[in-house]
């Protein structure tokens, strides 16, 4: 006696028992859903292979030789053609000459044939290919309706967030590492690019002296924060640096945290005089007031302490920048920041006036570790900026353009005057400029305006 009976398994399947008079038990399922047809992924598998294999970079570069070839061709042409008119003695030698022409026309239309049938083919290919790509796109969609389970959809989800959160991270602010060593001598500056930020922040017109940037070496937390002060007295000035949280709050002209005040008289005994100054490790470098030192006014404490420059060197604008048609005030001391730290820029009297540089140690309180003496003098010189290790010297061209003229590479100790790399200006004067390595950019003040640079470098 047989016995026959259908149980569901899973709402999938079917079972079939049926017991065998040997009392031998045998089921059988039978699947409720269609079956998967493999045969259509072969064949979509197959026309996607085709397709790679149909266009190669063999053929690409096929095209790509051609037009090389009549790019050098047909100026040559040119050139033998000028030389017939020029020199045709009417004889042998226009006869000869006018023979290679020909040989060299008739090759050249060769060329061009062979390109015009090269491209049709490639139109052809590029349309066929095309609806090859269709065909199989149609294919793997009716494939996917046999994915019950939506695996393939959920590797599509998990791509997209992949993609996401890959973009995400790039767009996010990179935690500072320690800055390396001064690496002068392995990285060569070879163009500046931008301006990239072009801002007057929330005080269009006003405050034309002053600089802006970046910390090279921030405390925990402020990777992404920038910096600005400005000349609020008599242009010469200053008693507070203005923090920014982003750099989109700088450009927009919010100001949180705020201002950070040194001193709240101005000027008096350790706040700030003139432009040149940079923010190193929550720590603010500049020139103190009426004094040959700088200052290092730390941002947490409040509390400043100084170091003296040698016997000699000029303060009080007794040794400043200039161009030909005026100096700018105060700027005796220019301090610079790079992936090593923090640099002194100045002039001496024993010196005659040439720049003088000196790396800043971050001691407590902070001293001078080594003095490299230069060969330029500071008043044909605008602005100084430190990058790898090397001294970067600008002067003014015209109205619309500053160019970096000089370099002294403090591994080697080589100067050079043809550096030859051009700044577009938006303002006459660039009145600030310090090199940021934690992403590359030359940050500017120009009259009241705030400017980053992109600076690009070779290595070596």
């Amino acid at each position: 006696m047989k016995l026959l009976a259908v149980l569901p398994l899973w709402a999938l399947f079917t079972v079939t028992q049926q017991k065998a008079p040997s009392d031998d038990c045998r089921c059988e399922l039978i699947s409720s859903e269609k079956q998967f047809p493999y045969d259509k992924l072969k064949a979509a598998q197959d026309a996607a292979l085709g397709c790679t294999n149909t266009i190669t970079p063999k053929k690409s570069a096929a095209l790509d030789s051609l037009l090389l070839g009549l790019s050098r061709r047909l100026p040559q042409l040119e050139q033998d053609v000028a030389m017939l008119e020029k020199e045709d003695d009417g004889q042998l030698f226009g006869v000869l000459s006018l023979h290679v022409i020909e040989n060299e026309l008739a090759e050249i239309q060769q060329m061009i044939d062979k390109l015009n049938r090269t491209t049709t083919e490639s139109d052809h290919l590029s349309e066929n290919v095309a609806q090859q790509l269709e065909n199989v796109k149609e294919e793997m969609e009716e494939l996917e309706k046999f994915d019950t389970m939506q695996v393939v959809k959920r590797q599509q989800a998990n791509q997209r967030l992949k993609r996401d959160l890959d973009q995400c991270r790039n767009n996010e602010v990179i935690p500072t590492i320690q800055p390396a060593q001064p690496i002068g001598g392995t990285c060569r500056l070879v163009n500046i690019t931008g301006p990239r930020v072009h801002t007057a922040g929330e005080y269009p017109g006003s405050y034309k002296y002053g600089a802006w940037g970046r910390d090279p070496k921030p405390e925990p937390g402020k990777e992404s924060w920038h910096w600005r002060v400005m000349l609020t007295s008599s242009n010469r000035y200053a008693h507070y640096v203005r923090l920014y949280s982003s750099l989109s709050s700088l450009i927009v002209g919010i100001s949180v945290p705020g201002n950070v005040q040194i001193h709240p008289s101005n000027p008096t005994t350790n706040t700030i005089q003139g432009p040149n100054v940079v923010l190193y490790a929550g720590a603010l470098y500049y020139n103190c007031y009426n004094k040959d030192a700088v200052c290092r006014f730390n941002l947490t404490s409040k509390g400043v302490t100084s170091l003296d420059l040698p016997k000699g060197t000029r303060y009080n604008s007794k040794g400043d920048f200039c161009h030909l048609e005026e100096c700018y005030p105060f700027t005796d001391l220019d301090l610079a920041t790079d992936e090593s730290g923090v640099w002194v820029v100045y002039t001496t009297t024993q010196d005659h006036g040439n720049l003088v540089l000196s790396k800043v140690e971050e001691s407590e309180p902070p001293k001078l570790s080594r003095t490299w003496r230069t060969s330029v003098y500071k008043r044909s010189v605008t602005n100084t900026f430190m990058a790898c290790g090397v001294l970067y010297a600008t002067r003014f061209v015209s109205k619309n353009t500053e160019e970096i003229f000089y370099s002294f590479d403090t591994m080697t100790g080589k100067e050079n005057f043809k550096v030859g790399i051009f700044i577009n200006k938006v303002s006459s004067d660039i009145l600030s400029l310090n090199y940021s390595p934690v992403d590359q950019m030359l940050h500017v003040y120009s009259d009241a305006q705030m400017l980053s640079y992109k600076v690009l470098f070779q290595m070596r």
